[in-house]
């Protein structure tokens, strides 16, 4: 398996060796069944950053040169097995659609861009960037819906603890993305998610946004509620979310 990176930011680390093992078992599947069908395979996010953590999942792209029902009908048990045992989470694109994606999707493939290994056949992402424009575009957007699904989820879910746990767990990695595009749209450097966000919290001057954060990352972490008042966590994060919204729509 290819080892080769994109230089993501704060470098690599091992993966779990359970984790690299069916990730060679992955890649070894869809070499033997999608044959010369198969482009590229592209390990993403957290495990691409040497930053996975158990709760984790390990995301990838699948590039081919064709969707064909056989195939994908082939691999499904290998999906299946990898998706219970590592969390695999799988996206296929055709290498046609892959600039398209970049500008549709531009936060997301701003930050794959950024932030992927290769596990198999040559780079599709090197060279590319979304435009300006996109990647603005994209933030007000993802960040807006983070604020209506919060708000929806709180509606649902008030009083249950757990559950508002798991509505910040959620928005962990979003809310961190969003704050990578938020500097780099505002010039102030090319961060890591979770060292954007943290850097941004810490500059409004406010320590219980910074406990509010240590909150959420508690857990994302953890899967669990942590001690204390998590109803408060939740709604200093919900005034994270509208200092980015209403940054996001000052950038040009």
């Amino acid at each position: 398996m290819s080892s080769s990176a994109a230089n993501p930011p704060g470098g690599t680390a091992p993966l779990p060796a359970h984790v690299e093992k069916i990730l060679k078992d992955f890649v070894a599947a869809c070499q033997r069944v999608f044959a010369e069908r198969l482009s590229s395979i592209v390990l993403f996010g957290s495990a691409a950053e040497g930053r996975l953590r158990a709760t984790s999942d390990v995301n990838v792209i699948v590039v081919l040169n064709e969707f064909a029902q056989k195939d994908v009908a082939d691999m499904a048990q290998t999906v299946r097995l990898a998706r219970a045992v590592i969390r695999l989470d799988i996206l296929y694109l055709l290498p046609n659609e892959i600039p398209a994606a970049v500008e549709c999707f531009a936060q997301k493939f701003g930050d794959i861009i950024r932030r992927h290994r290769m596990l198999h056949g040559p780079d599709l992402f090197l060279g590319l960037t979304p435009t300006r424009g996109a990647e603005s575009y994209r933030l007000r957007q993802v960040i807006f819906n983070l604020q209506l699904r919060m708000r929806q989820g709180y509606g649902e879910h008030a009083g249950q603890e757990e559950q508002v746990a798991m509505l910040l767990a959620d928005v962990a990695g979003p809310l961190r993305t969003c704050a990578a595009t938020l500097a780099r749209l505002e010039n102030q450097g090319d961060y890591a998610p979770k060292e954007a966000l943290e850097r941004l919290v810490n500059s409004f001057g406010r320590p219980e946004l910074v406990n509010a954060l240590r909150d959420m990352s508690e857990v994302r972490e953890r899967r669990a509620p942590p001690s204390g008042d998590l109803t408060t966590s939740f709604f200093l994060v919900m005034d994270v979310i509208e200092r980015i919204r209403s940054r996001a729509w000052r950038v040009e």
